[in-house]
């Protein structure tokens, strides 16, 4: 199985300042020169306020947040797992994670980065700014990454592939048979609502779950299975499957 997620607009400070950003380290290093692309456009909108305020769509608090997309060949890595934050990678705790549970997220785990690409949980990366509907010059994202990150995906990711990305960063790396899935609250009287924020949460949640529990699915069958072992709601729900949030809280092994 692999598990696809979109990466975080607020990411962690700081890193190993002995390994800088090595792209041909990265995971899908057949992706280089589209990287190189989009990092010398990042590079160059956020060399001045004013262009970085709107293409990087920056306000007052977060325009400092332009100045790492100058000094991303030199600034500290850590791994891509845990540069993240936010509501989708809090529940992992990724720093407090045990080898073993890294060690999952490294074989099944691939975040969907604007900057880089698909890269692997495991990857080291510097904190950068930029979102899947940022305007760069010379480089439209929505153009530049679906073809080589799809081709890069589909050969990497044969048989199950869960996909817990957002809409916007699925259509920069489109994998035509991912299974997504929608994040619901079931009601008392059963009816289903789909979740907007809290949905990252659960999707978090789970991903924490299935590495801890160090989860060997291959079909939405296995995980459904795995799922109802741990008390997890998955399940079919028309020509798609719902995560049932309620069932996730709290996460328990």
């Amino acid at each position: 199985m692999t598990v696809l997620l979109p990466p975080s607009e607020t990411k962690r400070e700081g890193g190993d300042t002995e390994r800088t950003l090595d792209l041909g380290g990265l995971s899908f290093p057949e992706l280089a020169t589209e990287r190189a692309a989009v990092i010398t456009a990042a590079r160059s909108v956020s060399s001045e306020e004013t262009s970085a305020r709107t293409a990087l769509k920056l306000g007052p608090k977060s325009i400092a947040e332009r100045l790492r997309n100058l000094v991303l060949e030199t600034s500290p890595t850590m791994p891509a797992i845990e540069r993240y934050t936010g509501v989708l990678y809090d529940p992992l705790d990724a720093p407090a994670a045990d080898a073993s549970t890294r060690a999952w997220w490294d074989r099944h785990v691939i975040v969907q980065s604007a900057m880089f690409g698909p890269i692997g949980a495991g990857d080291l990366i510097p904190a950068y700014r930029l979102s899947h509907d940022s305007r760069l010059p010379g480089v439209r994202l929505a153009s530049h990454w679906p073809a080589p990150a799809g081709a890069a995906l589909a050969a990497r990711a044969p048989g199950l592939v869960l996909d817990l990305r957002s809409e916007g960063y699925r259509s920069l790396g489109p994998v035509p048979d991912a299974v997504p899935l929608r994040v619901v609250s079931v009601g008392g009287d059963g009816r289903r609502k789909a979740l907007n924020h809290w949905n990252k949460t659960a999707k978090g949640r789970l991903v924490s779950l299935l590495a801890r529990t160090g989860a060997a699915v291959s079909s939405m069958a296995e995980l459904t299975a795995w799922a109802a072992a741990h008390g997890v709601v998955v399940e079919p729900v028309g020509d798609g499957w719902d995560l049932v949030a309620e069932s996730l809280e709290p996460v328990s092994v």
